[in-house]
């Protein structure tokens, strides 16, 4: 008899077949082990099953049916003692195999509902017949075949659907465990490209709460293995999702490897990040914070690439003459007794150093005054009225005109087929 590597978990459907059930056992060697079966079958597997089996399970227990040929009276039955077996059992997402060899129609068809969550194989003993392309075991000069399949390589379709969408909203957490389950059920050459997408949308999630280190690993691996899955195949719409994938990973590798103090990319990601926030999570007030960070970054940038000022950490003697009085006055901080540049005081001394970022902002100062105060008496900002989502976007339109940045030149998220 063939021997397989030991199954962590297997529930037999029984009603009188003991050699096929007997030769199943034997082959799976399972950890644990569960009969579905009529009550009057109970008998025959004492006497005809239990004495011959070669390695005995750790566990094993049997679940009774009223009604073998009652579909709904063995769901009902199965629905309410299998899940919670299981999980004593601590059998977890593919470990389970289901033979269906001795179950009637109505018991086949309420197992396959009840065991599809947490099982990766349905195997059974069927008559053998020449010509077919299919294991012959001899079962006491009985031919029988052995037939075994994985259901989730068919039901991942819809699975992957659910995840695609959930990805494609942003919830990237719970697409990536949506991915992560069909890997564990599908079989083995559809798992490194589930595995894939997990990771894919673990990198997402990373870069979404700004780990842009764990992002760009997340993204080089995944990107790795789906560009090796499109080669055979893939799931529809993969080869067109890769280009934005390695585009996203090339932005994150020039951001983390970026070794200045300010980095040159994070305004534009917090630029995008916000638009996001707003236009996919439809979330003004979380959407207005990384727009006013934003627009200090760029300013962080201008400062720090043109003239070596660090908003944090500026000299008085960096500044314009007019502005130094008001540094060492205004700007300094009794704690660590260093100079910081404000927002506003930011844009001032860019104005002052003849800088056109700086006088752009001057004279857009009296449309973007109310805007600001919106958001500084917003319930993020240090006030108690929840901000609008128009004053996002106007705010928004105007960081873009005064910095020159266009939407095609910001980091997008891709959209993943459903």
């Amino acid at each position: 008899m063939a021997h397989e590597q030991s199954t962590q978990a297997l529930v037999v459907a029984f009603t009188d077949d003991a050699e096929a059930a007997v030769y199943v056992i034997n082959r799976l060697q399972p950890e644990a082990l569960c009969f579905v079966l009529p009550e009057p079958a109970k008998g025959l597997v004492e006497s005809a099953i239990q004495p011959k089996i070669e390695r005995m399970p750790r566990r094993w227990d049997w679940i009774t049916l009223a009604e073998a040929a009652d579909v709904s009276a063995c769901h009902h039955a199965l629905a309410n003692a299998l899940p919670e077996l299981l999980k004593t059992w601590e059998v977890h997402s593919g470990e389970l195999v289901v033979d269906l060899t001795g179950a009637t129609p109505a018991m086949a068809g309420a197992l396959t509902l009840v065991t599809l969550p947490v099982s990766s194989r349905t195997i059974s003993l069927l008559p053998w017949s020449e010509g077919q392309d299919a294991e012959a075991i001899d079962l006491n000069g009985r031919p029988v075949r052995w037939v075994q399949s994985n259901l989730w390589d068919d039901v991942a379709t819809v699975s992957r659907r659910e995840a695609s969408e959930l990805f494609n909203r942003g919830l990237f957490s719970a697409s990536a465990r949506v991915f992560r389950e069909i890997e564990a059920r599908v079989s083995g050459g559809q798992k490194p490209t589930y595995r894939a997408f997990a990771d894919l949308a673990d990198g997402y999630d990373f870069w979404e709460r700004v780990h842009y280190r764990q992002a760009w690993e997340k993204l080089k691996t995944a990107a790795k293995a789906l560009e090796m899955a499109s080669l055979w195949g893939g799931p529809p719409g993969l080869k067109a999702v890769l280009p934005a994938i390695k585009a996203n990973a090339g932005f994150l590798e020039r951001l983390v490897l970026d070794p200045a103090a300010v980095k040159d990319s994070l305004a534009l990601d917090l630029l995008a990040h916000a638009g996001r926030r707003l236009h996919g999570g439809h979330d003004p007030e979380a959407a207005m914070v990384a727009l006013v960070r934003a627009l200090e970054a760029f300013a962080q940038r201008q400062l720090f690439k043109q003239y070596k000022i660090k908003s944090w950490d500026v000299q008085p003697e960096q500044l314009p003459q007019a502005l130094q009085e008001s540094c060492r006055t205004c700007w300094l901080e009794d704690i660590d007794g260093k100079y910081k540049l404000s927002l506003q005081s930011q844009f001032r001394v860019l104005a002052g150093l003849g800088d056109q970022l700086g006088q752009a902002f001057l004279r857009d100062w009296p449309m973007m005054k109310p805007l600001l105060d919106a958001a500084n008496h917003a319930v993020f900002g240090h006030g108690f009225e929840p901000i609008k989502a128009e004053r996002v976007q106007q705010l928004y339109d105007i960081v873009l005109k005064l910095t020159g940045v266009t939407d095609s030149s910001l980091p997008k998220f891709p959209s993943l087929v459903a």
